[in-house]
């Protein structure tokens, strides 16, 4: 049997038993809406951290964060600096948005400020926003897929084929068993994700090396401007640090995770959640030593493709078996689809609740939007992955900028949540100020200073919020505009 085909035969045993895990895994509530789209709201800490984790380590996980370390070095580190914020964030809104959730019905992000701020365009605004940030996020996890299969079966499996497998699994499950399959799904390869990366990690320092320590010793004479500040490629310590306040609080705004919160048991749930989330960052360190591995190795010849580095280093340098390839395919392929998973349910309850409900779909039955939504998983994959097959390299610099333009929801979410003084036209024009600024600045002009240009967006959004306060007169009230089930 040659090595390609031991390869396939692992990767296709681990998709069918996901397959099987994540139809499994569907039950009665499933078929309810609030079943499918938040599990009942009694999803416990277990599934829950691994949830929350699965939705933040996607591909980029194997492929982008031992590219960045061997592209630039310690200015890795600012996806650990991060990292350690997001905590933060899960403590802090988590308790509050599951207890509106619970009382008010909400089910998406645009439930709530629609709401809130009584405002049907308002929801329509964040909902769109986030179809359009959803979808090429979605795009890269399915091209990740493909990149996985072609080179580890050293093309048996084409590009369009692989990326094809990968997530007509991800679809069948998520189309039949709702949040019920990916939490058991995302438990699954969460624990595989996290063997894999520590194996890698380790073995392969250890054998080109002699061990981590090593690594880093022979790192430090042959290229030390790889482990300091600013690093290989000039990484500043304006931008790293304004880097790691806009991805910490930005990354809250993904209506994937921030949707995550109302699926949660009780508060008490998610502090849990918060307190050990740090245990899931772990799987990232060992990622990041298999590119500062590759420094040295590919000092002669430097990689066409820094997110290419893992592959390379398993493949062609530290001579594993097909064994142990399959097996790293399999969990880097858990990273794709896990967030996959999450990315193409959200986007499809979003699409439906927040965009179509208001519109089309206004008076529409509890089974009959359950049914749009299904195939709306189905529909917004089809079209991600056609995106994939089409340019997936151009829609990275899109995913990019849709965090410098999640972050500008910021205001407008802490508003809703703990500050009911904050009027609608205010948190409109901060949003609609902030986000043009943000365009202007990451793809017209230079950001000041340095900076990330998510910052100076922000502080923009921020200082007119509180400019259109001290100056407007409070709107009157009126009947909320929530699509929110009554109780």
């Amino acid at each position: 049997m040659s090595d390609s085909l031991i390869v396939v035969g692992i990767t296709l045993a681990y998709l069918a038993m996901v397959l099987w895990v994540g139809l499994r895994a569907r039950g009665q509530s499933s078929s309810s809406l609030e079943g499918y789209v938040a599990g009942g709201r009694h999803v416990g800490v277990v599934i829950l951290f691994f949830i929350l984790g699965a939705e933040i380590f996607s591909a980029f996980a194997f492929l982008g964060a031992p590219g960045w370390a061997y592209q630039h070095g310690s200015p890795a580190f600012y996806i650990l600096a991060y990292l350690a914020l997001i905590p933060i964030t899960i403590w802090a809104l988590g308790p509050r948005v599951a207890e509106l959730g619970r009382e008010k019905g909400y089910l998406t992000q645009g439930d709530m400020i629609a709401d809130h701020y009584r405002s049907k365009p308002l929801g329509m605004l964040a909902g769109g926003i986030g179809v359009l940030a959803l979808v090429p996020y979605l795009t890269i996890q399915i091209a990740g897929a493909g990149l996985l299969f072609q080179a580890a079966t050293d093309g048996l499996i084409p590009f369009w084929l692989g990326a094809l497998l990968a997530f007509v699994v991800v679809a069948a499950y998520v189309f039949c068993s709702g949040l019920s399959g990916i939490g058991w799904t995302n438990l699954v390869q969460g624990i595989m994700m996290i063997v894999i990366a520590w194996f890698l990690g380790l073995a392969i320092p250890e054998r080109l090396y002699g061990g981590v320590g090593e690594m880093f010793a022979q790192l430090q004479q042959a290229a030390p401007e790889y482990l300091t500040m600013p690093g290989a490629n000039g990484m500043q310590w304006g931008y790293f640090s304004t880097a790691v306040l806009v991805s910490a609080f930005g990354g809250a705004m993904w209506p994937h995770l921030f949707m995550k919160f109302y699926s949660a048991d009780s508060g008490r749930t998610l502090r849990k959640v918060s307190v050990f989330y740090p245990l899931y960052a772990y799987l990232l360190v060992p990622l990041l030593f298999i590119g500062f591995a590759g420094i040295l190795v590919f000092a002669d010849q430097p990689l066409a493709r820094a997110d290419t580095v893992l592959l390379r280093m398993v493949i062609d340098v530290a001579d594993f078996s097909p064994w142990v390839i399959g097996l790293m395919l399999s969990g880097a392929l858990a990273a794709a689809m896990s967030t996959g998973a999450n990315l193409a349910h959200t986007a499809a309850i979003v699409l439906v609740r927040d965009v179509l409900g208001p519109t089309v779909m206004r008076g529409a039955s509890e089974r009959a939007t359950v049914s749009v939504t299904r195939w709306s998983v189905l529909g917004l994959s089809l079209v991600a992955y056609l995106f994939a097959l089409a340019n997936p390299a151009s829609l990275v610099l899109l995913l990019l900028g849709a965090y410098g333009l999640i972050v500008q929801l910021l205001p407008m979410v802490i508003g809703a949540l703990f500050l009911p003084s904050l009027r609608r036209a205010s948190v409109m024009a901060g949003a609609l100020a902030g986000s043009l600024a943000y365009l202007l600045m990451e793809f017209v002009w230079h950001s000041p200073l340095g900076w990330h240009a998510g910052v100076w967006a922000m502080l923009l959004n921020v200082g007119l919020v509180a400019a259109w306060q001290g100056v407007s007169r409070p709107a009157r009230s009126g009947p909320p505009v929530s699509n929110a089930p009554s109780h």
